[in-house]
């Protein structure tokens, strides 16, 4: 059966010239529990930045972290000694493990984006950062992110798996599987169909035993479709992944 997460229930930690619209992908389960997050999928923090902003170094510990941009562009640099503009179509993947320092700048026009925090498999793995150059406006299923030894070309140290897609107003798509994982699917920007249910921006559905069916896009429309496994081992201390609720 097809469960839902509305919108308007999502927490604002930050608001102003940095505001995030935190996405607990568990409270789509409707009910009170100890942890909100979704197997190892513990947040989606959608933020947008305005212009001149600058978010200082800090650390993350234990976060698998995917940067997702939709509009604009954010200036990185880390711990690593990279220093890197990030833009639409452009990823980053910070296993940030044992230590990672990181700062980001908008020196233009504001950006909206998602930081996507997985909780990896183990505790104090080493730290590492990846980038990815992907196609902009790709109309079918486009692999991002997957496990270590997959064919995605960003790993993450846990049993996900992150596409995504850009349906144009009125196209259908069929979503696809992997076995033994579990869906959740949210819609960045737009608006979808799927069966009877009416999925805006940041919203999501899920279902916990059969694949989703067809979606079909109301508009134009940025869907990031995640795989999971629920019950995967996973590290509970990390700086936002390991927050439960």
């Amino acid at each position: 059966m097809l469960q839902k997460l509305e919108a308007g229930n999502h927490a604002e930690p930050f608001r102003g010239p940095f505001t995030i619209t935190r996405v607990q992908p568990g409270n789509i389960f409707g009910e009170k529990s100890m942890d909100s997050a979704f197997g190892p999928l513990a947040i989606i923090d959608h933020a947008v930045m305005k212009k001149n902003l600058t978010i200082k170094m800090h650390e993350h510990v234990n976060d698998e972290i995917l940067s997702y941009i939709s509009s604009g562009v954010t200036h990185h640099k880390d711990s690593a000694g990279f220093e890197a503009p990030i833009a639409r179509g452009k990823l980053m993947m910070m296993n940030a493990g044992e230590s990672f320092w990181h700062e980001e700048k908008v020196k233009e026009d504001e950006v909206e984006m998602l930081q996507i925090f997985i909780r990896p498999n183990e505790t104090d793995l080493p730290a590492k950062i990846q980038f990815h150059n992907k196609p902009t406006d790709n109309r079918d299923w486009y692999l991002m992110v997957g496990p270590e030894g997959s064919e995605a070309p960003l790993y993450v140290r846990q049993n996900v798996y992150i596409l995504d897609t850009h349906p144009k107003a009125g196209e259908e798509l069929e979503v696809p599987t992997y076995v033994g994982l579990t869906p959740f699917l949210y819609v960045m920007n737009g608006e979808i169909k799927i069966q009877n249910l009416t999925v805006g921006k940041q919203e999501a559905v899920t279902d916990l035993v059969a694949p989703l069916p067809p979606v079909v896009a109301n508009e134009d429309t940025t869907i990031v479709l995640f795989f999971v496994e629920m019950n995967a081992q996973m590290s509970m201390v990390g700086t936002i992944s390991g927050l439960k609720n």
